[in-house]
């Protein structure tokens, strides 16, 4: 599951790249999907950086892809650049439909 404003992110962050170079958009969003796989197969293996909330970074991109597990499968609460205020995501985990 990918909570609204995570799948808002990472349409944004896709359509940036693509706007900045054709084709870097799908690149973008093709490393997303790998890592959510590689997620899904081992959650765990992503450290945890605030409670139960992990981080998988992006390696082209500078971007990290916050989740919490969630009775085998996983919840995405951010797709959030790692220059941007930690503030905004975290405040995603004090949200009901983010437990």
């Amino acid at each position: 599951m990918i909570l609204p404003a995570a799948r808002i992110e990472l349409i944004a962050a896709q359509d940036w790249y693509e706007q900045a170079s054709p084709g870097l958009g799908r690149a973008f969003r093709n490393e997303v999907d790998r890592e959510i796989g590689r997620i899904l197969e081992n959650p765990r293996r992503f450290p945890a950086i605030l409670r139960d909330v992990r981080r998988a970074r992006l390696r082209r991109f500078p971007y990290g892809l916050f989740f919490r597990e969630r009775e085998g499968s996983i919840l995405l609460i951010a797709c959030f650049h790692g220059s941007r205020d930690p503030l905004t995501w975290t405040a995603r985990v004090t949200m009901p439909y983010a437990s």
